[in-house]
């Protein structure tokens, strides 16, 4: 099935009920924000995710819509400033009058703007990667991305499997980057694994070799793990390899793009991390039941937009897909009953993985739905 029929049929199955709607229901547009870092220091989270919103938007319409009722997409670029994030926030509440949002590139931003979105009662899908976005739960916000604290578990899963168990950690300091520090200091000892080493660097940083060096000369260190996104990890990286570091070395899902291969260049090769099925598309087999699902998104994306697929991306296409999906459920657009509906999903499958949100788990998402990927010669591969 093309991506295409998969659309149709994503819309498709529309009851008598729906059919014989009031006119005027039937014409009603489904208006959905988003606030994204389209540009600045997290791009490469932002610039795919509007991609994704746009084009996916643009095929749904011109297949007629949900239940009739076309999509009106009002985005605005934050540029990865909370404070610019939090005053689009309460323009698409406001003035645009959105149904629901779907963004949010960095924990940053979106801790900026869930006070809007809670206050508002407007369904808020963020697309960043920190536990604390949705733990505690808050009732109007959801999240596609698995959690930082999942990707400190299935790096120490797979550490355990490994038998390696003495740890050195280098964290940046930013929103995500201390999240995840803290969620792995936090669940270590569950998997057997202790720090023996714990260093830090900024969002500024050019060069990480001071730290890197304290990590190397740490007795019995057996890997090392890198919390952070954007070009920080990949600094890490080639730093790393500089210093001449044989040790396993594991990123977070939070470089599960190109760009970061691309800005590490060989010295990303080696390296281990968690991260969806999206990146190993092609290589899945065809038992998968997450294949159909991320290699329809893959090809439409790359043959659209010419550019390599990512994981950011694939998180916005799951967050529309989440409001679709409550649409169609409910036949209507009013937020609470969105929310609602939202909040009882159930097995839709995203490039995330199969999602099924509960009242108390607003992310929907388990281990199982992250794949252990090795870079090897520039390209993602499962790991053995």
């Amino acid at each position: 099935m093309t991506c295409h029929s998969a659309l149709k049929s994503l819309l498709g199955g529309a009851t008598l009920a729906l059919a014989l709607a009031a006119p005027a229901l039937a014409q009603e547009t489904i208006k959905i924000g988003a606030v994204l870092s389209a540009t600045g220091p997290a791009s490469f989270l932002g610039d795919p995710e509007e991609k994704t919103l746009k084009l996916y938007v643009d095929r749904l319409n011109a297949a007629g819509g949900v239940g009739g009722r076309k999509i009106q997409l009002v985005t605005y670029d934050d540029g990865g400033d909370a404070n610019k994030a939090k005053t689009f926030a309460q323009r698409l509440v406001e003035e645009d009058k959105v149904v629901a949002m779907v963004g949010g590139s960095t924990t940053g931003t979106t801790m900026a703007m869930i006070p809007v979105f809670e206050d508002a009662e407007v369904p808020f899908i963020s697309l960043a990667g920190a536990i604390e976005i949705v733990e505690p739960v808050r009732k109007f916000v959801f999240k596609t991305p698995h959690t930082d604290k999942m990707a400190c578990e299935k790096i120490f899963d797979d550490l355990k499997k490994r038998s390696l168990a003495k740890i050195g950690l280098v964290s940046g300091t930013g929103g995500f980057g201390a999240s995840m520090r803290k969620q792995c200091l936090a669940v270590a000892a569950k998997y057997g694994v202790e720090i023996v080493a714990d260093e830090t660097y900024g969002p500024k940083d050019t060069d990480v070799t001071p730290q890197l060096t304290k990590i190397k000369g740490t007795a019995g260190l057996q890997a090392v793990v890198n919390a952070d996104f954007g070009q920080g990890p990949a600094i890490v990286t080639r730093n790393y390899r500089q210093l001449g570091i044989t040790l396993p070395f594991y990123q977070s899902h939070g470089v599960a793009s190109k760009q970061f291969i691309d800005l590490a260049g060989e010295a990303a090769n080696g390296v281990r991390l968690p991260a969806s099925a999206l990146l190993v598309a092609d290589k899945l087999p065809d038992s998968d039941p997450q294949k159909k699902t991320v290699v329809d998104y893959k090809t439409t994306f790359e043959e659209n937009t010419k550019q390599p697929v990512s994981t950011f991306g694939g998180h916005a296409y799951d967050g529309l897909m989440m409001v679709v999906d409550a649409v169609k459920r409910t036949n209507s657009t009013e937020p609470k009953k969105l929310r609602d509906a939202i909040e009882a999903t159930k097995g839709l499958m995203g490039t995330a993985g199969a999602i099924t949100m509960t009242p108390t788990d607003h992310m929907g998402l388990d281990l199982t739905a992250f794949r252990m990927l090795e870079i090897k010669n520039g390209e993602w591969t499962l790991a053995n």
